[in-house]
């Protein structure tokens, strides 16, 4: 009996043992586990944390009024300048983080974005060409833009595309050419072009520098009919007599960006190129278009919408 016992009790630890080995395992696994998530948590946390805005931020942003700049433009298309003009909107207001869209009214879960409303106009000899893009990010500068939208018209058509920050980065687009037609699919978050340009007005010592993944603006992945993702950039700074210049270069795709703007608060943006190679195939050359600053205006311009505010456009020379 004590033979059958001893055989037994034997046998149980045999089986016992891996048993044993593996539980202690999952043990240290799940310990490890804890560390890196507390430290991922460590960081997220720092990341969030709100960049503080200064008097002079909230007295310039927060005064019930826009600031409205109108720029002569100078656009390669299809392989020519065109001229036209541009006008950038920039304007605070309280956002929906759930909705992604303008709050009608006061909410603690409201979130204080820097709008910016982008649009070109100019002509591609008997059509023109009208392009808007708008970009909503955080005042608080502590993560990406909440949402930015894009759209095209031209006489062949129009197209649409809208990048929601969720959970991961949701990408939708509507095109009028076949091989883009409606698009959907989602992709992980990275650094946005367009948020970049509200970014140079509240912290443009936080601007990324260095070598990095951007994601290309809507409106240029729309016009040279490029799919949306990150591509490899290389960012830097240079700074002379008040005026501070950001580039964007893009090995792959040959090209390069540029924002001129007053170093000095509220970094008024004064000029901007654009280089990269316009044109079909073979035939495409590298080209770069031009933004000029004209005027700009402080002024509730929702309010200002009747047949007697339109010299208001003169001062804008639009």
């Amino acid at each position: 009996m004590r033979f059958l016992f001893n055989k037994l009790l034997f046998a149980f630890l045999i089986l016992s043992v891996p048993f044993l080995f593996i539980s202690c395992e999952l043990k240290a696994s799940s310990e490890v586990n804890t560390v890196i998530d507390a430290e991922s948590l460590k960081k997220n946390k720092e990341a969030a944390r709100p960049t503080p805005l200064s008097p002079e931020f909230k007295e310039y942003w927060y005064a019930g009024e826009a600031e409205i700049t109108s720029y002569r433009l100078e656009q390669a298309r299809y392989g020519e300048l065109r001229e036209g003009h541009a006008v950038l909107i920039f304007v605070t207001e309280p956002f929906l983080a759930d909705k992604q869209v303008k709050a009608d009214r006061n909410n603690p879960e409201n979130i204080p974005v820097l709008k910016l409303n982008s649009t070109k106009k100019y002509l591609t000899g008997i059509y023109p060409y009208s392009i808007m893009s708008s970009s909503f990010y955080p005042v608080q500068d502590n993560q990406h833009a909440i949402k930015i939208s894009s759209s095209i018209q031209e006489w062949c058509g129009h197209v649409y595309s809208q990048l929601n920050n969720r959970e991961v980065f949701e990408y939708e687009s509507h095109s009028y050419f076949e091989g883009e037609a409606d698009q959907k699919f989602t992709m992980e978050k990275s650094i946005l072009e367009n948020e970049l340009w509200n970014k140079l007005r509240i912290n443009p010592k936080g601007l990324p520098l260095g070598e990095m993944e951007i994601i290309p603006s809507l409106e240029y992945i729309r016009v040279s009919h490029k799919r949306i993702k990150p591509h490899k950039a290389i960012a830097s700074i240079a700074e002379k007599d008040g005026i501070s210049s950001y580039s964007l270069t893009y090995p792959e795709l040959d090209r390069t960006l540029t924002i001129n703007f007053r170093t000095a608060f509220p970094h008024a943006i004064e000029s901007w190129t654009d280089e990269f190679k316009s044109g079909w195939g073979v035939n495409a050359k590298k080209m770069t278009s031009k933004a000029t600053k004209i005027n700009t205006i402080k002024a509730p311009y929702w309010q200002q919408n009747g047949n007697k505010d339109i010299f208001l456009r003169e001062q804008l020379g639009l």
